[in-house]
């Protein structure tokens, strides 16, 4: 059973004991501390009572956690906005449709149905920081938390067109072109896991005009048809039904719809790195700015960037970084290397519906002009190969004594201790970083180069040292 609380909220896995696994008591804890959080940061603002947006994704736990986190944010006299079966990014622009004060996504993002979470978003419909994390985990600790008298009690508000609401935005924007798309006659393969992908994502399609969408695993049963990380190994029936049925693409999201992969016309992933890599270069050829992407991320966002003559910056990993930095240097377009596309025209976070339709308007108008097919255009792109890999880490294990190790032993070349240890090596055009999970109990070991079996090659030599000091 386990139990992990950072900046990217609570998350654990389902059953066992309270404090040492996600447990009923520890979800009534931390919601209504996250309430209490809330109505201090805004106890100077005008409003009439505090509301919040909550939404989930459709693991079976969910109707479980939400039961109990509607109740505890009533218990605090908050005004709850419940959008029921939805998507990370389709809660964070409820938020800001409803000018709530926070929100809470019940979802564990790519873990196993096992697990589940809390995110916490603040007024601006964007995950809370660092150092608001460890405030409310405080509050929850403490136990000094007040709920309402009767007479105070808050009110639920179902909101069922949440997601209706975010297609319609999407669509209303500049550089989504429903024409294009329609005029592409594209045959596209949804993988929507089982989960709420499978709800938003073929709506979506539909509205944009594609012409025939293959659905499959698009039931919400939360019984994750595979691993619900959207990485190649678990997207075998994507790439057999992309074969048989001819289709010009499939699409993958993660059970939250914040990851967003492509496969190609052949059955080979177009690969999650370049979901970003090519939206940003249809941004921008119609409008120049900065781009922004964690020091994970591939190199080629920074070789598409410099062909379009805009800079580039990166940031720790971790959603509330990449936004923090993408508002510093004003960038049109960012994200992370994961599938997560961040387009600010929408709002400030990880999308995989704004990602779709971007895409298959870059695709579509590629098309027009002599790329035949998503093979093709994936050759056209920088050719990086990311070799992405973890290690599974006990308490008793000190990470920071095996980061600080692996950066002594490499001083010599170019090092960053920003996030984890990331090492380059100019010479070779290769890096390679390690850093620990937000969210699980493992060590991130990624490496890249100009070919896969070199970016393998570094990424194996790094393991191996590791795994002689554990």
């Amino acid at each position: 059973m386990t139990l992990i609380k950072s900046i990217s909220g609570i998350r654990g896995t389902i059953g066992g004991l309270a404090g040492e696994s996600l447990t009923p008591l520890d979800v009534v804890k931390f919601s209504s501390a996250f309430a209490c959080f809330l109505k201090k940061r805004q106890e100077n603002k005008a409003f009439r009572k505090l509301t919040m947006v909550v939404g989930r994704d459709a693991r079976i736990s969910g109707p479980m956690v939400d039961h109990l986190v509607v109740g505890s944010l009533l218990g605090m006299g908050v005004e709850v906005i419940n959008v029921g079966l939805s998507t990370t990014p389709t809660v964070e622009m409820a938020v800001l449709r409803h000018k709530a004060q926070g929100g809470i996504i019940i979802t564990a993002s790519h873990n196993p149905m096992e697990w589940n979470a809390l995110k916490l978003l603040d007024e601006n419909g964007e995950f809370i920081s660092a150092e608001q994390g460890e405030e409310v985990i405080a509050l929850s600790e403490s136990g000094n938390l007040k709920f309402a008298e009767v007479a105070n009690l808050g009110h639920l508000t179902i909101d069922t067109e949440a997601i209706e609401y975010h297609i319609n935005k999407v669509l209303d924007l500049k550089r989504v072109e429903v024409e294009a798309i329609r005029r592409a006659n594209f045959t596209v393969v949804v993988d929507g896991i089982n989960s709420t992908g499978g709800i938003a994502i073929p709506l979506l399609l539909k509205a944009l005009g594609v012409s025939k969408i293959i659905e499959l695993y698009t039931e919400p049963t939360g019984v994750f048809a595979h691993n619900p990380e959207p990485l190649p190994d678990h997207l075998k029936d994507l790439s057999l039904s992309v074969l048989k049925n001819g289709a010009d693409l499939g699409i993958s999201v993660d059970p939250d719809v914040d990851r967003l992969a492509f496969v190609c016309e052949n059955g080979k992933m177009f690969g999650e790195e370049y979901t970003l890599v090519s939206v940003a270069d249809y941004i921008l050829s119609k409008e120049k700015g900065p781009t922004v992407s964690n020091m994970s991320s591939s190199r080629a966002l920074k070789d598409i960037s410099e062909k379009w003559n805009c800079s580039y910056s990166s940031a720790a990993v971790g959603e509330v970084h990449v936004v923090t930095e993408m508002k510093a240097k004003h960038a049109v377009i960012g994200g992370e290397g994961n599938g997560g596309v961040i387009y600010p025209e929408l709002h400030y976070g990880r999308d995989a519906l704004v990602g779709t339709a971007l895409f298959l308007t870059y695709f579509a108008h590629k098309k027009e002009n002599g790329i035949k097919n998503m093979s093709d255009l994936r050759a056209s792109l920088p050719n990086y190969f990311i070799s992405k890999n973890k290690i599974s880490i006990s308490s008793q294990v000190d990470v920071n004594s095996i980061l600080h190790t692996i950066q002594e032993k490499y001083r010599e070349e170019k090092v960053s201790d920003i996030d984890g240890v990331k090492i380059e090596f100019e010479k070779e055009k290769e890096w390679v970083q390690l850093r620990k999970s937000n969210t699980e109990p493992i060590l991130r070991v990624y490496a890249e180069s100009n070919t896969k079996e070199k970016a393998e090659c570094l990424a194996g030599k790094i393991i191996s040292e590791i795994k002689k000091m554990k």
